[in-house]
């Protein structure tokens, strides 16, 4: 239930904003909106105001936005033409077509700001105890847990987690001896260090160090910050967010992340159902990041896409004339084939990893 209820609300949230970007900048070029709708396929729930409508549709996967005129063909009187969006200047259909992205961006730091200028900026907590024991390693074949705190390392007291990862570091390879305080309870621990790759956060081997398997726990702190520190921390936030997804695109592409990593809406109901269980703030979080990446996703230069339009608006302002009715065809057949292989192999990607996990729980 709880991922049922945080995928709907962080779906439904970010969809209704990237339409209202384009809705808003619509309405602001005097363009005529006959639909706004979230979700597509059959009507669940319409209501017309004025010239729109406003539908809740069936398969809740997306949204758009229907204008008049948005197609180059269609025969429309004289008069009616303000209010037709392929009869504005192609630099307002462009403004229109990337309101939508932006009103995404937009939004995470809005999030963002409000998350900390009400809950703090999170800082960590620079602690010794352990946060993760790796699976197999030195670690927790000497008997290390998670939540352990590493008092001393070779009688040396460790007061910060780079003097313990310094001393592990530095070792030789030679055993420790871990002077370790479990739950108020005293233990020693002699391991072992071994060499071990060290990888980024994209998964690429960057060198090798000596390693015992244990990561730093995540604590934070909350600092209370002001009005303007707020604002430009979501501002730092959003845009350090969207550099990761960018370069997590073309790693992708150079097949250093594995595919394997893609993930569709089952998965993102995982997550945030993980996240709503660890916390509202937890899942705000998520949905600033999620927002991000779909702003910057619907940017990528495929045709169907708000970055395909975006492609074309550009080539008819260079032309000084938009592409003929057959390229913007093949081209949306194209971007067709492309999404729906896309979500296809995010699908089974999600539906192997659920058998996976019942299979091996």
């Amino acid at each position: 239930m709880n991922s049922i209820l945080s995928f709907t609300i962080v779906l439904g949230v970010l969809i209704f904003v990237h339409e209202l970007g384009h809705f808003l900048l619509a309405k602001a070029f005097g363009v005529r909106v006959l639909k706004f709708s979230l979700g597509f396929g059959n009507k669940l729930i319409s209501r017309k105001w004025g010239d729109t409508e406003y539908i809740i549709s069936a398969f809740p996967l997306g949204g758009y936005v229907k204008m008049f005129g948005d197609h180059k063909g269609e025969d429309i009187n004289p008069e009616e033409q303000r209010f037709s969006f392929s009869h504005k200047p192609v630099w307002q259909r462009f403004a229109i077509v990337f309101g939508g992205p932006f009103f995404n961006l937009v939004f995470a730091v809005l999030l963002f700001f409000l998350m900390f200028f009400f809950a703090g900026l999170p800082e960590p907590v620079d602690s010794t105890r352990i946060g993760q024991v790796s699976e197999g390693s030195v670690a927790e074949q000497v008997g290390l847990r998670k939540g352990d705190v590493l008092l001393a390392i070779n009688d040396q007291p460790t007061e910060s987690w780079t003097h313990v990862s310094d001393s592990i570091r530095d070792s030789g390879g030679e055993p420790l001896t871990l002077l370790v305080d479990r739950q108020g309870e005293t233990l020693t621990f002699t391991a072992q260090p071994t060499i071990q790759s060290v990888t980024n956060l994209f998964g690429e081997t960057v060198g090798e160090r000596y390693m015992l398997g244990i990561v730093r726990s995540d604590e934070v702190r909350y600092a209370q910050v002001s009005l303007v520190e707020s604002g430009q921390a979501a501002l730092i936030q959003t845009w350090n967010l969207g550099y990761l997804t960018m370069v997590g695109i073309v790693k992708m592409v150079q097949r250093i992340i594995p595919a394997s990593e893609l993930g569709g809406p089952i998965r993102i109901a995982e997550i945030a159902g993980q996240q709503l269980e660890a916390g509202w703030m937890n899942l705000f979080f998520f949905m600033g990041l999620l927002s991000i990446n779909l702003g910057i996703l619907n940017l990528l230069p495929i045709p169907i896409l708000d970055g395909g339009h975006l492609v074309f608006l550009s080539l008819e302002a260079i032309r000084r004339k938009p592409l003929s009715e057959r390229a913007m065809e093949i081209s949306q057949r194209i971007g067709i084939a492309i999404l729906g292989t896309l979500m296809i192999f995010v699908f089974y990607n999600d539906i192997i990893r659920l058998v996976r996990r019942w299979l091996m729980p």
